[in-house]
Formats: structure tokens, C-alpha cells, sequence
């Protein structure tokens, strides 16, 4: 539930404090990449989001956009490639040429991986448009194991990776006093023609095509748990009109990590959150 205040439970508190002294060394934060995948319709943007298994050790229960950690063979620099280059994403990610690639690709990766929808084509001039056969489940299995690399993938199908059909938003790092820590950096992209997404993620146990703004509030009422990063994504993607604005609206956006830092004031703890937000969050409270 969205608040003015993003309030720490009280169990927390003595872990935070520890961190804040020094006492205690904060885990080495996991390069990440989600996807804000997104269709339209008459209430905005609908975006895709998958509820994990309550199970899992990172966000269980949490709903979240389909997404993960880098992989090694993800830095491939031979995987077949179409839209802006590498060195051409470094600056808007606030990374390295090779690192700007490896997120990319985990990107596309992860999306075909939990959601089905894959965004890759035989050339710069086209997308696949039907992965719901058989020998394409077959190879989304491989991939979610680790038994197919991205890179052979694509190459045994003749596909090259479209990254012109993503666009970056920004940029969430977990909080220092988290054992479990991801670097992560949100992209959006517009779900391809004719393609459809399937309720595969063995991470998840539900899936939902809901309006960005929709999201939001069925996370106000209660009926869903998300993390304050993806609930403040859907509010800001929530603004434009159609996947169409989201995707113009990202162009030419750089990534600012933001961190959630423990403020206490009047002795009680919350987390900060992102100052150009602040207008939204502020208009949606009132």
C-alpha cells in the first residue's frame, strides 16, 4: 500500500541499525534486468507481472516483471545483434560497453524465459511472431535450465536479437541491509505482434495482464504485494497513454542507480525513495 512514508517493519530495525554503524558488511549486489512488458488497452498501458512463489528465497509472494540476474554467457559478444549497439546502450545504462550488452541480452533472455514473448527476429526488419509450439517450449526450457546458452539459441534459429524494441526507464538497487542484493535495471518494451504470453515461469505460480494504474491500486487494496520499485514503475508508466508514449517517453533516459537508504526521523525508520518521484506520489495520496 502506497504511503507517505515507506515505513521499515520493526523487525528490521536492530539489522539496519548494525549496518549504519558498520558492524555489519553489506552483500555484493547481482547485476539484473527486467522488462516492463506492456499491450494496450482502453485504461493505458497494461503492463505483465508475475506473482512469485511464495517459496522463493528473493520476493517471495511479491508480484514482479518477468526478470533476472546476468548470466556469464550473457557478455557473448557474438550473439547475433540488431538495433543500437552495445557502445550505443552503454551510456543510458551508466555502464560499460560489455556489461551494457550482457544486460541487454539478459533482458531478452529473461522475457522469453518467464513470460514466452520473445523479442528477436531473422533481421532488423522483423519479430517472431509465435513461440507457443512445442520445439519453441522445448528450448525455453533449456534456456530457463542452463543447458542452452542465449547465444547458441538464437544462432541455431537464424534469429538475431532486436534491442531498438526495448527502451531503458531506470535503475533499482536493493537496500545495503538485504542478504539477498540485485542491481537492476528496468527496460519497456511493447508485447510483438502476434505473439502471446504464456504462464510458464517455474518461479511463478500466477500471472496477469493488469493496467499499470490498476496495479497500483489493486496493490493499495491489498489484493497484491509489490515491491516499492515495481509499484512506483506502474505509477510512473501508468502516466502516459498508450505503450506507445511509454516507449517515446523512455527515449533518451539515463540510468540513475537509486539505492533505498533507512532514514529515521522522530524515532521511526522508512526508506527513502526517488526525489523526481516525489509529484506523483504526492498527487496519488491526495
Amino acid at each position: 500500500m502506497l504511503s507517505s512514508r515507506m515505513l521499515l517493519p520493526s523487525q528490521l530495525l536492530e539489522t539496519v541499525k548494525e549496518f549504519a554503524s558498520g558492524a555489519r558488511t553489506p552483500a555484493e549486489p547481482r547485476n539484473a534486468a527486467t522488462v516492463v512488458l506492456m499491450r494496450p488497452s482502453d485504461q493505458g498501458p497494461m503492463v505483465y507481472l508475475l506473482r512469485r512463489q511464495t517459496s522463493m528465497a528473493f520476493a517471495g509472494g511479491m508480484c514482479v516483471f518477468p526478470g533476472g540476474g546476468v548470466d556469464e554467457r550473457d557478455f557473448d559478444a557474438s550473439v547475433g545483434w540488431a538495433g543500437p549497439t552495445p557502445a550505443e546502450w552503454a551510456a543510458g545504462l551508466g555502464t560499460d560497453e560489455a556489461t551494457a550488452g550482457a544486460l541487454i541480452c539478459a533482458a531478452v533472455r529473461e522475457t522469453f524465459e518467464e513470460s514466452g514473448v520473445l523479442l528477436a527476429g531473422t533481421s532488423a526488419d522483423n519479430v517472431v511472431s509465435d513461440t507457443t509450439g512445442d520445439d519453441w517450449e522445448a528450448d525455453r526450457e533449456a534456456l530457463e535450465g542452463r543447458s542452452l546458452a542465449f547465444t547458441e539459441f538464437l544462432s541455431r534459429r537464424g534469429l538475431v536479437l532486436r534491442s531498438d524494441l526495448l527502451g531503458v526507464w531506470g535503475g533499482w538497487c536493493t537496500p545495503v541491509f538485504e542478504p539477498r542484493r540485485y542491481r537492476t535495471w528496468f527496460f519497456v518494451a511493447e508485447l510483438p505482434i502476434g505473439q502471446r504470453t504464456r504462464d510458464v515461469s517455474t518461479e511463478s505460480d500466477k500471472v496477469a495482464w493488469l493496467p499499470a494504474l490498476g496495479a497500483c491500486g489493486a496493490s493499495d487494496d491489498g489484493e497484491i504485494l509489490m515491491m516499492p520499485p515495481t509499484y512506483l514503475t506502474c505509477l510512473e508508466v501508468g502516466q502516459s497513454a498508450d505503450p506507445a508514449a511509454v516507449m517515446a517517453a523512455a527515449e533518451g533516459r539515463v540510468v540513475e542507480m537509486f539505492t533505498p537508504e533507512a532514514i529515521e526521523e522522530d524515532e521511526v525508520f522508512y526508506l527513502s525513495r526517488p526525489e523526481y518521484l516525489r509529484p506523483l506520489i504526492e498527487a496519488r495520496l491526495s
